[in-house]
């Protein structure tokens, strides 16, 4: 049997492990410029990406203990990133809801890695864009499910191409 797939298979887990550090300094740094921690700013991109979640649902959508996300939301609204809304339709309920003006003020943060990426998918032909999104999406779904373990927070919820 030929070495070959193996040795491609350490190739790419070394090259996620590099990609995955350097994502999370880099979200580390967008935090930080947005006087948030990483984890805060995550949750503020749920919101951005997702819309208004209740609490359980940021929980699902994070992997995150529903008692940290309570804590959390408690930091993200004192901060003046979000508020609480009541739900529209269930009266019990709560909407966790991003404020636009501070999502678009950190906007341009993110233009030079949108378009440096951008640039470099120019470079792929349409079927390898599907493949490489089939397996991010993939990869990030195995992530989810290893922070929900690493938490005690195992929701049932399988990450949504909306969710990547």
């Amino acid at each position: 049997m030929s070495s070959a797939k193996p040795e491609a298979i350490e190739k790419l887990l070394d090259a996620a492990r590099v990609l995955s550090t350097e994502t999370v300094m880099f979200h580390t740094a967008i935090a930080a410029a947005s006087g948030l921690s990483a984890t805060e700013s995550k949750a503020a991109d749920f919101l951005a990406r997702l819309g208004p979640l209740t609490p359980k649902e940021l929980a699902e959508h994070s992997g995150l203990a529903p008692a940290s996300v309570t804590a959390l939301i408690d930091r993200l609204e004192r901060k003046g990133v979000v508020s609480r809304k009541p739900h529209p339709a269930d009266r019990r309920k709560v909407l966790v809801e991003l404020d636009e003006r501070k999502s678009a003020a950190a906007a341009p943060r993110w233009d030079y890695l949108v378009s440096s990426v951008a640039e470099l998918c120019a470079r792929y032909s349409a079927e390898q864009l599907r493949t490489i999104t089939e397996f991010v999406t993939e990869a990030a779904a195995i992530t989810h499910r290893a922070t929900a373990r690493l938490t005690g927070n195992e929701s049932e919820r399988q990450v949504r191409r909306t969710d990547v």
